[in-house]
């Protein structure tokens, strides 16, 4: 006799921020999770019934993990597709499915599927090497891209012009026209197994000027109805392509024309989502619980405008975290802060997000940046 979901295991591969933000939702529902990490102090490590230590990308590790669990997701793309493909082969609930995983672990089959399908996209030519990127010269400015590998901000870099071609990834990858865009936005959309499918309203992205990592976030994005019914579609569009089960964020282009163009896409809980915890009716990380365990979709309307702040850890300090400015920002309304249990900090490592809540959207932009100035990640000296 089947197990009723509230008696399964889900199996998380990954135990970083965004598993521990899925945990604190899956507690409410009395929900068993497991996790496997590579990290034996990875923030998981202390709230997961559960708590592996080994590689994500190992076969057998993967696989053993997974023969223990009932539903299987994760928290990271990085992870041993083939491992995943035999345990769904032998029953386990397996979402997103193996195969779209191993699509978009390679941006050049990611950009080929919108081709494809006829989703709108940047141009772009794939390069085989540095001196592929070279020999196709003409194609600058653009963005140079590895095709595996690449994460958070890293294997992607800005090739404006010839004086830049050293810098080439000397790697499979491919080139994509550069983007004279007016705004850059996610939206973030969720499918279960019976074809429920929900979108959350789009949410505007600022980016830090040199880790390549979202800044500031702010929602709703400050676009037109059009623009907005635009990215739902395209967004719905492509977890409807994919067939894919699970939460989808769809990063996009807003052009000066109003063109709305498919960036990346990541299938699990994301960046751009992590202001829905106190802002929408539903958290994106409840929302992929809901997803994968097949139970029904939450709604994912804005209960008020919100901006996300990114703490970085500051350039120049590594060692035992120390967070500034706590206290002070905790005295301010609509406030709330979240910390990943990293007890270590680096330059530009993601050591936990700031919510901020206000129904006024100038004093909410305010705030946001004063909130940025006024919380910094350093070490113990």
């Amino acid at each position: 006799m089947a197990k009723s979901s509230q008696h399964q295991i889900l199996g998380v591969l990954g135990g970083g921020q965004l598993g521990r933000m899925l945990i604190q939702s899956a507690i409410n529902y009395n929900q068993d999770i497991h996790i496997l990490d590579p990290d034996p102090n990875a923030p998981c490590r202390d709230i997961a019934q559960h708590f592996a230590v080994g590689s994500l990308k190992d076969f057998e590790t993967v696989y053993t993990f997974g023969q223990n669990c009932d539903v299987i997701t994760v928290e990271i793309e990085a992870v041993n597709t083939a491992a995943l493909q035999k345990l769904a082969e032998e029953g386990k609930s397996v979402y997103p499915q193996p195969h779209i995983l191993k699509l978009i672990q390679d941006k050049r089959e990611q950009k080929q599927f919108y081709q494809l399908h006829g989703i709108p996209t940047a141009d772009f030519v794939l390069t085989e090497n540095k001196a592929d990127v070279i020999a196709k010269k003409d194609f600058l400015p653009a963005v140079n891209k590895l095709g595996k590998e690449g994460y958070d901000g890293r294997g992607v870099q800005i090739l404006r012009s010839e004086a830049d071609l050293d810098n080439a990834f000397d790697a499979p990858g491919l080139l994509e026209k550069l983007i004279d865009f007016d705004k850059e936005i996610a939206v973030t959309v969720a499918r279960n197994q019976r074809g429920d499918l929900i979108a959350y309203p789009a949410v505007e992205c600022a980016f830090h000027p040199t880790a390549n990592l979202v800044e500031f976030l702010f929602a709703p994005a400050e676009i037109s109805a059009e623009i907005e019914a635009k990215a739902q579609e395209i967004a719905k569009e492509v977890i409807l392509k994919l067939d894919m089960v699970g939460i989808l964020a769809v990063e996009l282009f807003v052009t000066k024309s109003g063109a709305v163009l498919v960036n990346e896409i990541a299938p699990r809980p994301h960046n751009s989502g992590h202001h829905t915890i106190e802002a929408n009716f539903t958290s994106q990380f409840e929302q992929h619980l809901r997803a994968v365990m097949n139970w029904p979709l939450g709604n994912p309307d804005l209960r008020c405008p919100a901006a996300m702040i990114n703490l970085l850890g500051e350039d120049g300090f590594s060692g035992p975290a120390v967070v500034e400015g706590m206290e002070e920002a905790l005295s301010e309304k609509g406030v709330y802060i979240h910390l990943y249990g990293k007890k270590l900090t680096k330059p530009f490592r993601k050591m936990g997000h700031v919510t901020i809540l206000d129904e006024n959207i100038n004093a909410l932009k305010s705030k946001a940046h004063r909130i940025k100035e006024l919380i910094k990640i350093k070490s113990t000296p």
